[in-house]
């Protein structure tokens, strides 16, 4: 089996990856600006010229390079963008002379491409080729490349992944019907394919688990219970204390009252103190008796 077909791993995601119209919308619009910048440039076969891009695709860079097709079979294309096209390259059909257009989508990449369940390391890039025989006709055909079995490698510049990062790091192709192909990384930073569309670099998005997930739910409902059983025992506290406080009062008053309690038939009842009172006479003096009264 080929290098293809052991490094891709079969997981295919179709039309909700990306919006198909958005993406060929896309597309055609560099291919028009592309064109157009060859023919305002009078190109030399090999030389790269990018194309002027309108303010909405901002972050958006696009090259052209045009090339005839036996330069294309005999020296490859190198250095045209990210990629590099081996030699015993051919199109299918056959042109005397073809345009490949190169596009960095930059930040923009989320809006014309999603794969749910990664996230983009590297932003997403492209190369199409199209037939550059005659540039005054006013829409170009799409050729296919045949590269006799050998890989086109892309090179992503400026990638630092970490170890733990790197296994899981995969490269995503974008092919025009909206499939999506995952397969191993031959190296650091370096995918391959065999033919053109839309790459790169993409990682597993980590999920969260449940409870973090949920976490300001458990939280928003811990801080309610707190708060109630908070109330409660400031409401009981508050209740002792002046349970306590009545308790206190009794007792001060039964310390101060001058009356003493006895006990009647099993009640508690006040009693004054037995007081013997004195007999005064009318004339206000009291009459003592004498011993001698008693002789």
């Amino acid at each position: 089996m080929s290098w293809f077909f052991i490094s891709v791993f079969s997981i295919f995601l179709f039309c909700s990856c990306c919006n198909s119209s958005t993406t060929d919308s896309l597309d055609v619009f560099t291919r028009d600006v592309a064109l157009k910048t060859l023919v305002e440039h009078r190109p030399h076969t090999g030389a790269v010229y990018k194309a002027v891009l309108p303010a909405n695709l901002s972050g958006v860079e696009v090259f052209v390079v045009g090339l005839r097709s036996r330069r294309l079979w005999n020296r490859g294309a190198e250095k045209i963008g990210c990629f590099h096209i081996p030699s015993r390259t051919k199109t299918m059909p056959h042109v005397k002379r073809l345009a490949l257009v190169y596009q960095d989508l930059g930040n923009l990449s989320s809006r014309f491409y999603r794969l749910p369940g990664y996230s983009f390391l590297t932003s997403v890039v492209g190369f199409l080729a199209y037939d550059a025989t005659d540039t005054s006709s006013k829409s170009a055909r799409r050729v296919a490349l045949n590269t006799m079995g050998k890989p086109i490698k892309i090179q992503f510049p400026n990638l630092t992944l970490e170890e733990g990062m790197l296994t899981k790091a995969k490269c995503a192709s974008f092919v025009p019907n909206g499939t999506v192909y995952l397969s191993e990384m031959r190296s650091p930073g370096v995918c391959n394919t065999r033919d053109q569309g839309h790459f790169s670099i993409v990682v597993p998005v980590m999920k969260k688990p449940p409870i973090l997930r949920y976490s300001w739910v458990v939280a928003i409902v811990l801080g309610v219970l707190t708060a109630i059983l908070g109330c409660y025992l400031g409401m009981v506290c508050m209740r002792h204390r002046k349970r306590k406080k009545f308790q206190d009062m009794e007792e001060h008053a039964e310390d101060d009252s001058v009356l003493e309690n006895r006990w009647v038939c099993g009640s508690k009842m006040p009693s004054g103190g037995v007081v013997r009172t004195q007999p005064v006479p009318e004339n206000g003096f009291r009459h003592l008796a004498s011993p001698d009264h008693f002789i």
